[in-house]
């Protein structure tokens, strides 16, 4: 809510300026700086929402930082022996990624995954699967589980 109340005070008025700016400029539309304001005010309801949820962050670098391990280690993976093993890659990295999103220690998280996932039946029910997923799980710090 702090957030959410920052940007309706600080963010709004200057995202108000930027759009009178946008529609009130004239340039060539082929022009490099009239393709970016098309691509702009195409964005425009996109970059509103920021002023609606105070979740959204105002930049994907948060993203990108994530996929700096995986885009580091792309080089030992090009030697994958088949599709299916650079698709296990990518399920593996996104589990790890999405721990790591939600506070968890990821190998913790597999280690525990793999535990929960093995004594599921064939065919579990969704309530049993999704109480596996990274944000359903209850992160205890492991400083404090070693006070126990």
């Amino acid at each position: 809510m702090e957030r959410f109340n920052k940007r309706q005070q600080e963010l709004k008025t200057l995202i108000e300026r930027f759009w009178k700016w946008c529609d009130q400029v004239d340039t060539l539309p082929k022009g490099q700086l009239g393709k970016a304001i098309a691509y702009a005010q195409g964005q425009r309801t996109a970059l509103n929402r920021v002023l609606d949820y105070g979740e959204i962050d105002l930049s994907n670098n948060a993203s990108e930082r994530n996929m700096k391990t995986y885009v580091i280690g792309r080089k030992n993976w090009l030697f994958s022996t088949s599709p299916k093993g650079a698709v296990a890659n990518t399920i593996w990295m996104t589990m790890i990624e999405t721990a790591k999103a939600n506070g968890l220690d990821p190998v913790e998280y597999l280690e525990d995954l793999l535990q929960k996932v093995s004594v599921l039946p064939t065919f579990a029910k969704n309530e049993q699967l999704e109480a596996c997923l990274p944000w359903n799980i209850v992160h205890i710090p492991s400083a404090i589980q070693n006070l126990a």
